[in-house]
């Protein structure tokens, strides 16, 4: 039967980049505190590209590795949780902006699972026969919805994008997939006018408040489970993963779901000290990194681990 293959994959991240120790100048934190707490370093910020540029460059990237035209691309979907406008979607406007006249477009919001519903949709699309290829693009311009005067929550979350073309293969694929919802809402957003110290305009917006307790607790135990049950599913050992590519929520989250399941924290992919939380973005960034580096290879076995606000979370596991 039929499945999918990852035919390109690419990443883009706003050129401005901005350390702890530059966050440190305006809220009171430092660079030792955000590092022991969360891995993270520096995150790269927006200063005017919206949600929609940030996937442009990303599809650029997409259709000169493939080498595909964009009218050959049947379905584009975007995953976001910060859309340029309530509608059009920013499938919509990537679709236009590339030309892709032939592409169904629309964007799916999971939080930070949404690269993972993304991909097991794309898969659904691909499986139907009726389309050929997909392009998928995670992206976020989260420093718009961030209260850069709450220092629990500003030093958290970074800009960037990243996405695939999927086709079908012969070889390999989705060996298994588990996605979960559950409605309740531990990161919520409030309402108050927010001043973006990156950006010209600022405006009344909603931004993100995060329980980070609770978001800890569901993240350790509920992924660990989640890895269990896809490896359970296809009867292999967690050894037989070459990679999990777990979302870069925080450092410790993930020692935390490394330790639960009593792995190496080697076999996590972990690039959250450069990045930050990119949210839906933060899976392809990472697998984009971790192929160019040459560190997997066709045949190799690996797992996307996503979790996020809604709450959402699942996993693939695929071969290469």
């Amino acid at each position: 039967m039929k499945d999918v293959k990852i035919l390109a994959h690419a990443h883009y991240v706003p050129p401005r980049v901005v350390t702890n120790d530059e966050i440190s100048t305006w809220v009171d934190t430092t660079d030792e505190w955000i590092m022991k707490r969360t891995g993270i370093g520096s995150r790269h910020i927006s200063e005017g590209e919206n949600t929609s540029d940030l996937c442009i460059h990303v599809a650029h990237k997409l259709l000169a590795q493939s080498k595909i035209s964009p009218r050959d691309i049947d379905l584009l979907l975007v995953t976001t949780v910060t859309p340029d406008y309530l509608s059009p979607s920013v499938a919509c406007i990537v679709q236009g902006a590339l030309g892709a006249e032939n592409a169904l477009a629309f964007d799916i919001n999971a939080a930070c699972t949404g690269f993972v519903y993304g991909f097991s949709a794309a898969h659904k699309y691909l499986l139907s026969g009726q389309y050929r290829n997909v392009m998928l693009i995670g992206a976020e311009v989260l420093s718009k919805y961030v209260d850069w005067t709450d220092r629990n929550t500003c030093v958290l979350f970074g800009d960037g994008a990243g996405g695939m073309i999927l086709s079908t293969s012969n070889n390999g694929g989705v060996y298994a997939e588990k996605l979960h919802t559950r409605g309740a809402m531990p990161i919520t957003v409030s309402h108050q006018r927010v001043v973006n110290p990156f950006c010209e305009e600022s405006r009344e917006m909603d931004f993100m408040k995060v329980d980070g307790r609770e978001v800890f607790d569901f993240a350790v135990k509920r992924v660990s489970e989640n890895i269990d049950e896809v490896l359970t599913a296809t009867g292999l050992a967690i050894e037989e993963i070459k990679y999990i590519i777990p979302h870069q929520a925080n450092w410790r989250i993930i020692e935390g779901i490394a330790k639960k399941l009593r792995a190496d924290i080697s076999k996590f992919y972990i690039n959250i000290e450069k990045f930050g939380n990119t949210s839906s973005a933060s899976i392809p960034i990472a697998f984009d990194e971790i192929m160019t580096k040459g560190l997997l290879k066709s045949g190799d076995k690996v797992i996307f681990a996503g979790f996020g606000g809604g709450l959402t979370w699942g996993c693939i596991l695929l071969e290469l």
